[in-house]
Parts: C-alpha cells; sequence; structure tokens
C-alpha cells in the first residue's frame, strides 16, 4: 500500500514536471531509467537476411550471373592507390536501373576500391571481395547515376566488366573523394 501511494506521489510529480516543462527532474527519472545494467546485450541484424524484396529477382538472375572470379592468392604492387567510398551495387549492362540482386552482390556497403595490374579489388565491409580480372575489364567512367542512386555530375565510378558466364556488369562505386576519379580513368591508368 505504501509503494502505491509512493508510485502515485511520482506519478503526479512527473506528469505535472512534464507538463511544467520541468526538464531537471524528467532528465533525472529518464536518467535513472535508461541506466539499467546489461550484459550480453545481442544485436540481431535481421534487415539483410530477411529482405524478400529482391528475393525473386535474385533467383532469376543467378543462372545468368554464375559465379565471380575467384580472388588471387597474390598480386603485385597497386598501380592505383585504395580509394575509400561506397559499393553501390551492381546492373545488368547497359541499364543502369536493372539492379543485380543475385547472391550479395545487392546490398550496399563501405568499401575500398584497390587497382592492381591483375585487376580491381572490391573489399566490401560485410559482404564478400569482388575480384574483376584485367581481362574481364571493358571500360571505367563515370556516371551522373547508377541503380536509383542519382548524384551530381560525375557521381559515380562505373566499371563494365564481363563475369565468366559472358554477362556485362556495371559496378557502381561511390568514392569518399570524387576527385580521386580521375586516378581511375582509362587515360590516368596506362
Amino acid at each position: 500500500m505504501c509503494f502505491g501511494f509512493l508510485g502515485h506521489a511520482l506519478h503526479f510529480f512527473l506528469a505535472q514536471a512534464g507538463r511544467r516543462g520541468d526538464l531537471d527532474l524528467l532528465l533525472l527519472v529518464r536518467g535513472l531509467v535508461f541506466r539499467g545494467h546489461v550484459q550480453n546485450a545481442v544485436r540481431v541484424d535481421i534487415e539483410r537476411h530477411l529482405n524478400l524484396r529482391h528475393a525473386t529477382r535474385g533467383r532469376r538472375q543467378a543462372e545468368t550471373i554464375g559465379t565471380l572470379p575467384p580472388v588471387p592468392e597474390t598480386f603485385g604492387s597497386p598501380i592505383v592507390a585504395p580509394t575509400r567510398g561506397v559499393y553501390v551495387g551492381c546492373t545488368l549492362a547497359p541499364d543502369w536501373h536493372d539492379r543485380v540482386a543475385a547472391g550479395d552482390l545487392g546490398y550496399r556497403s563501405k568499401a575500398v576500391l584497390t587497382r592492381y595490374p591483375e585487376g580491381i579489388m572490391v573489399q566490401r565491409s560485410g559482404a564478400s571481395p569482388i575480384w574483376i580480372p584485367q581481362e574481364s575489364i571493358a571500360a571505367v567512367r563515370t556516371e551522373r547515376g547508377m541503380v536509383g542512386k542519382a548524384m551530381t555530375t560525375n557521381g559515380i565510378l562505373a566499371i563494365r566488366w564481363r563475369l565468366p558466364s559472358g554477362t556485362e556488369i556495371d559496378l557502381g562505386f561511390r568514392g569518399n573523394d570524387r576527385r580521386e576519379y580521375t586516378r581511375w580513368l582509362p587515360e590516368n591508368t596506362r
């Protein structure tokens, strides 16, 4: 009974404090409520695994895409230094709206793009790396947009390449510093 009376009194003061705008008391109570000691907290990222928006498209494209080239065990020194940014995604060439959803190619992620004499490495955060062999690269250019991501002029670095299945795709990369794109364009990489 005593706890009930104290609970009502606390509620009365909190309700009155909320109405008056007395933030000191509200901050005190909020600190007490949210200060709980949490051990072994677990974060479950179900969005990536239960995103069914592109599931049908992914199954349909799986045969067209096939397997990606394996990442070589060794390669030479970089000819273009690592460029940090965001892997935007891949599209079936030449339509930059036709997103590739097969495997984990459809997920945006932070990435580092590095060019070697043997090809281009796309190291993605939370996803498998993508290796683009030199002989598969058809073009490196800048684009205004890709897969629903519209940017300013030259906002996306697009790499067109041929998969082992024979399908051509465009890989989109948005660099943190777009001035670095000039190092990637053909006249600067030869």
